[in-house]
């Protein structure tokens, strides 16, 4: 009886998806430390602290329908693209977040509240129920910097990153 010894096929693996499969796990890993932060460690987050966590959401959104759906590597490559312009708009609500606190400009009305005067009485009630955390109140700096300071700097990383990696993915094949 002849065995046929069969190699084994090595394993290819797709770097776009692998790309895609790395920005999930950014997005709900950094989505999931605010809600540590929040919830374990009693960091109550302001509005613009809740703004910065939708570009997470919607990168870690992107990347998981280019993981799970049957899409083309060039719908795939364009969803890694898409991925460094949002993280880009992360960037610019960070860097925002960064001036409110530094007192570089002033806050958006959310961030302070609307004044007594000008409330319902149900809003008011709301508002005794829910306080509103200022804006420019820093609870945490790590080197220095604030939490939207730290994601300022690494929206920009992820951003550029994404950019880089798809014009790689893009020069390296055509489907």
């Amino acid at each position: 009886m002849d065995t046929v010894q069969r190699r084994p096929q090595p394993i290819t693996v797709d770097p776009v998806r692998m790309t895609l499969a790395a920005l999930l796990v950014v997005g709900l890993g950094a989505i999931g430390m605010a809600l540590v932060g929040q919830f374990a460690f009693g960091l109550v987050p302001c509005i613009l602290c809740l703004y910065q966590r939708v570009p997470y959401a919607v990168v870690a959104g992107l990347s998981a329908l280019g993981v799970l759906l049957p899409l083309t590597t060039t719908v795939r490559r364009r969803l890694v693209a898409m991925a460094g312009v949002v993280f880009l708009v992360g960037a610019a609500i960070a860097f925002y977040h960064v001036g409110v606190e530094a007192h570089w400009w002033a806050a958006a009305t959310g961030c302070a509240g609307t004044p007594v005067g000008q409330m319902t009485m149900e809003q008011f009630q709301a508002q005794i129920f829910t306080p509103q955390k200022p804006c420019d109140q820093v609870d945490v700096r790590f080197l220095g910097l604030s939490l939207a300071g730290w994601n300022t700097i690494a929206s920009l990383v992820l951003a550029v990153g994404c950019l880089l990696q798809s014009r790689r993915l893009s020069s390296g094949s055509s489907t």
